[in-house]
C-alpha cells in the first residue's frame, strides 16, 4: 500500500504537471494576441471542469487539488477571455 506522504507528493507532482502544461499556451497567447486555432468550445467547457474541479478540492479540502485547479482556472479564463477578445 502506498503511504500517504507518498501519496500526496504524487499528487502534487500531477498538479504541477497539469497544470505549468497551460504557461507556454498562455505565454504565445499573450504575445501573439491570437487565439485562431484555439476552440471556443474546447475552453468553455474546459474552464467548467476545472472549475468544478476546485469546488470539489475545496469541499474535500485536497490541498493539491486547490492549488492546481486555483492557478489552472486563472490560466484557462485569461485564455478563454483572449479567445472572446480577439475573435
Amino acid at each position: 500500500m502506498i503511504s500517504n506522504f507518498i501519496l500526496k507528493y504524487i499528487g502534487f507532482l500531477a498538479a504541477f504537471c497539469t497544470t505549468f502544461a497551460f504557461i507556454p499556451q498562455a505565454v504565445k497567447v499573450w504575445k501573439t494576441k491570437s487565439t485562431k486555432d484555439i476552440s471556443l468550445y474546447m475552453f468553455i467547457i474546459f474552464t467548467t471542469g476545472v472549475f468544478s474541479w476546485l469546488i470539489y478540492g475545496i469541499i474535500i479540502s485536497n490541498l493539491p487539488i486547490i492549488l492546481a485547479n486555483v492557478i489552472t482556472l486563472i490560466l484557462s479564463l485569461f485564455i478563454l477571455i483572449c479567445k472572446l477578445r480577439y475573435k
